[in-house]
């Protein structure tokens, strides 16, 4: 079976790599002779940063030429493997990393990839797969089905891309189609094994937040219907550090904490960094590139705790009308005011409410200038 790939970003060279005599395309298509590309192929695989109105995915579907995603095809790749799948809008890295952890703590062959950063498609053996499936990626699965299927949560987030909340959730939702078990928020109203923050725990997480005790919960609950026992689940919720760029301590200055949260990319994520840092004197970092959010509820939560607030980005205007605050415009600047104003004790905390792509490539890159510029 020929297939065509579209988007060469790291999943789609993954993919590539795994397929006879791929055609590929890294480029906006659309004229007649570009569509001629789908006389040639059976398949066409798209990677996730490829919006499905593209005109070469748009006449594939008209074609009935099948589109799938690039974890669709690592999953027919795999087809001895169990799958625990992991989404939601917040909170899917540090779950998955944690499922992977309490695995390796059972000595279960496993192996965590998708949306995490290691393509499906990269995988070519593991008895379990822990994969985080953003609503990207399961927009286009057929077959992909998970012996167990995480939700963390569901808040407004990708409204551009998904054309409302309605699209976005019906994306999410799809983790289910073909799950064995579900694993969802108690209280949202879905059908399946629900977890809470509050719930009764082998072991306290190492990580801070109340966010993150729910991300231990989902995980436990995952954990314990793929069969894990809770010695393991409590050895890895006792030593599992988090991941780069969520509530990451990064370094410390005259006694001021320096935080990066720069994958706090929306308002729900935002609104957790707070939360964890809410008996504390806080200089808080916000903006970015705009993804269509109100940023109501963001001002409700700013409390008499945060002593600042620094505004950088394309939203920074609309930020400053919502909120209030120094219009610092860039990253460099909100550090070295949040210092200058910033007492023994204090935390500067950049848990900026939006995307990056106006003045960094990806949330990582923002999160490394962010590290750079901690004070020595």
């Amino acid at each position: 079976m020929r297939a065509l790939v579209y988007g060469l970003g790291r999943s789609g060279r993954a993919a590539a790599a795994r397929l006879d005599d791929p055609i590929l395309v890294d480029r906006t298509l659309g004229n007649e002779d570009d569509l001629t590309l789908l006389d040639r192929v059976e398949v066409l695989v798209k990677s996730p940063g490829v919006p499905g109105e593209m005109p070469l995915v748009r006449a594939a579907r008209a074609r009935g030429i099948p589109v799938w995603s690039e974890v669709e095809l690592g999953y027919r790749l795999l087809p001895d493997a169990r799958f625990v799948g992991v989404t939601g809008t917040n909170g899917k890295t540090t779950t998955t990393e944690l499922l992977g952890a309490i695995f390796r703590a059972a000595g279960r062959d496993v192996a965590v990839a998708g949306n995490v950063g290691t393509p499906l498609t990269s995988v070519r053996a593991a008895d379990w797969v822990v994969c985080e499936l953003s609503s990207f990626q399961l927009e286009d699965v057929h077959e992909l089905a998970c012996d167990v299927a995480v939700l963390l949560n569901l808040e407004p987030d990708h409204l551009d891309r998904h054309g409302g909340f309605d699209g976005y959730r019906a994306a999410k939702l799809r983790i289910f189609e073909r799950a064995r078990a579900k694993v969802v928020p108690a209280g949202l109203g879905f059908d399946g094994i629900e977890f809470s923050a509050d719930d009764e725990l082998p072991a306290e997480p190492l990580l801070r937040g109340r966010h993150n005790r729910e991300n231990a919960a989902a995980a436990t609950a995952a954990a314990r219907e793929a069969g894990v026992g809770d010695g393991a689940i409590a050895e890895a919720l006792r030593t599992f550090p988090g991941v780069p760029h969520r509530l990451e301590l990064v370094g410390e200055h005259d006694g001021v904490r320096f935080v990066n949260d720069s994958k706090a990319t929306n308002v729900a994520a935002a609104l957790r960094g707070l939360d964890a840092y809410r008996g504390e004197r806080v200089h808080l970092i916000l903006g970015g590139s705009p993804k269509g959010e109100d940023f109501t509820p963001l001002a409700a939560a700013i409390g008499a705790n945060v002593v600042s607030v620094h505004l950088i980005g394309a939203e920074a205007a609309r930020l400053e009308a919502a909120v209030g605050g120094f219009r610092d415009e860039t990253l460099e600047r909100a550090v070295e005011h949040a210092v200058s104003l910033a007492a023994p004790g204090d935390v500067v905390l950049l848990s900026p409410a939006c995307a990056s792509y106006d003045q960094f490539e990806n949330f990582e890159r923002r999160g490394e200038a962010f590290r750079r510029l901690v004070p020595n």
